[in-house]
């Protein structure tokens, strides 16, 4: 038995693949301080998945927080104009309320960033690195693609005031075409306009299948270039790549912050989204930074909901001694019974909790099986 691959959870396995990938791709890793200033959040609060963040008072009075994202501390700790693309990738702890949660949890969280003059090299690239970093975590794995480009085309032509469209807009992520064809009505949309956003909650499928789709109701220059892009990109992408990715305009973020390509990851088992990401060429902008930036990040938490890899046994052996007996001889029969990789639990007495494959005990005449499990 591989006693690393044993001990180690799945999350924790899939920090060393993710980690490998990338750097092969020339990601360097990124480590960050586990507090930011509270200012950070509260100017981006819409920019995190949850509003609510772990506050406290630092030694020198300042409020601070603990970490809820990764990316906007990276993106604010970047050069105002960067010589070179800033090409990183994290392992950090963050803590927030999960959706559908009602208290702080501490969250593993795998991702990478590209920062700097995006181009569609750089697009295909974290998009690639995307699906593979899918691929390593379940061979049923499947992305939905968005281009907020297409979305943001459709609904400026409709000239909503913007509470309204952060309403279409959940209403879209939601599938919710009744609610949306509600909020059209209550807009004064036109009947063809109205259509059309109805239409986003069930416009998806075979990516290069729904971009001829989408083309027909692309009617202004944003929603062509749009299309424009994920067509460039899918000649691009291999075969096996595209079989994995499923082009989903009901796939939306915050406009505020998101313009062009988005994508959420999926695997068998876990019934949210495991991975999230996109193009925040605006949230740069917020930040003052002149440069664009493309990246996601892996939710490694979700991975216990479908985790069947849980070991059937806490150790391999137990080893019973009595008081009094030879240390050497004990030291000795430890030493001999983890040579072949097995785990060692060493007590004197029996335990009710601990799983193991085998139990033995070490007396006058040597070791002496008590219990096998298997």
């Amino acid at each position: 038995m591989n006693i690393i691959n044993s001990a180690l959870r799945r999350e924790e396995r899939a920090i060393f693949d993710l980690r490998e990938l990338y750097e092969q791709s020339g990601y360097r890793k990124y480590k960050m301080s586990k507090f930011e200033e509270y200012d950070l959040y509260l100017a981006n609060k819409r920019f995190l998945p949850g509003g609510q963040v772990v506050t406290f008072t630092d030694a020198n009075g300042r409020l601070m927080a603990l970490k809820p994202d990764v990316t906007l501390s990276i993106a604010k700790n970047v050069p105002t104009v960067p010589t070179e693309p800033e090409k990183v990738y994290y392992n950090e702890n963050v803590y927030r309320t999960p959706r559908g949660a009602d208290e702080f949890k501490e969250i593993m969280q795998v991702g990478l960033e590209c920062i700097g003059s995006v181009d569609l090299y750089s697009e295909y690239e974290v998009v690639s690195l995307a699906c593979r970093s899918l691929q390593k975590l379940s061979d049923e794995n499947v992305m939905a693609l968005s281009h907020m480009g297409f979305v943001a085309g459709l609904m400026g032509a409709c000239a909503l005031p913007e509470t309204l469209n952060e309403k279409l807009l959940r209403c879209i992520g939601h599938k919710n075409a009744h609610e949306v064809a509600r909020l059209c009505r209550e807009g004064g949309v036109s009947d063809e306009n109205a259509k059309k956003l109805v239409s986003l909650t069930s416009l998806c499928g075979e990516l290069n299948e729904t971009i001829a789709a989408a083309e027909k109701i692309a009617d202004n220059d944003k929603m062509c270039a749009a299309l424009d892009e994920l067509s460039a990109l899918s000649r691009v992408l291999c075969d096996e790549e595209k079989r994995a990715i499923r082009l989903d305009f009901s796939v939306v973020n915050d406009l505020a912050y998101y313009n062009g390509l988005i994508f959420q990851g999926f695997i068998g088992g876990v019934p949210s989204a495991i991975l999230s990401g996109g193009r925040y060429d605006n949230l740069m902008e917020k930040l003052s930074k002149r440069c664009q930036a493309i990246g996601f990040a892996v939710y490694l938490n979700e991975l216990e909901r479908c985790d069947t890899d849980e070991p059937d046994y806490d150790v391999d052996v137990l080893l019973l001694y009595d008081a009094g007996a030879d240390v050497a001889k004990l030291a000795g029969a430890v030493k001999m019974l983890s040579q072949n990789g097995q785990r060692v639990r060493v007590q004197t007495v029996p335990s009710e909790t601990l799983r193991a494959r085998q139990t033995v005990h070490l007396g006058e005449g040597g070791l002496e099986i008590l219990e096998t499990n298997d």
